[in-house]
């Protein structure tokens, strides 16, 4: 921050006109936790990438040669929709039941699972 402080969270949005931010989870250097915070852009001075973020294109690529012209990536809203009955974001399935959830349940724990590998090696 301009003012000297910082905060360390989630980047959930931003306005890219503005700068302005509001993170999930936020940590300000004092050790206080907030559940949202949004800081005006005017205030930014600095802001740093602590982790990758989740590759959901390259999710979505996996997903496609198991389910061939059925998966759309909504880039947007972070989802993507596999034959129109299920949907999967960066924290797993978020909708949808039976096998084919199931099956893209357990590619996306194949994915995760090899891009953590990936990071550590």
């Amino acid at each position: 921050m301009t003012s000297g402080s910082s905060y360390e969270g989630k980047l959930i949005a931003y306005d890219q006109n503005t700068l302005s931010l509001i993170l999930a989870n936020a940590k300000d250097e004092k050790g206080s936790v907030y559940a949202r915070i949004l800081i005006n852009g005017h205030h930014v001075a600095q802001i740093l990438r602590l982790e990758e973020p989740f590759d959901l294109k390259g999710l979505a690529e996996v997903l496609e040669k198991a389910f061939p012209n059925m998966v759309v990536l909504h880039e947007d809203t972070g989802v993507i929709t596999v034959m129109d009955r299920v949907r999967v974001s960066e924290a797993g399935v978020i909708e949808g039941s039976g096998p084919i959830a199931e099956r893209v349940k357990k590619i996306f724990e194949e994915f995760v699972t090899s891009k953590q590998a990936q990071s550590k090696a």
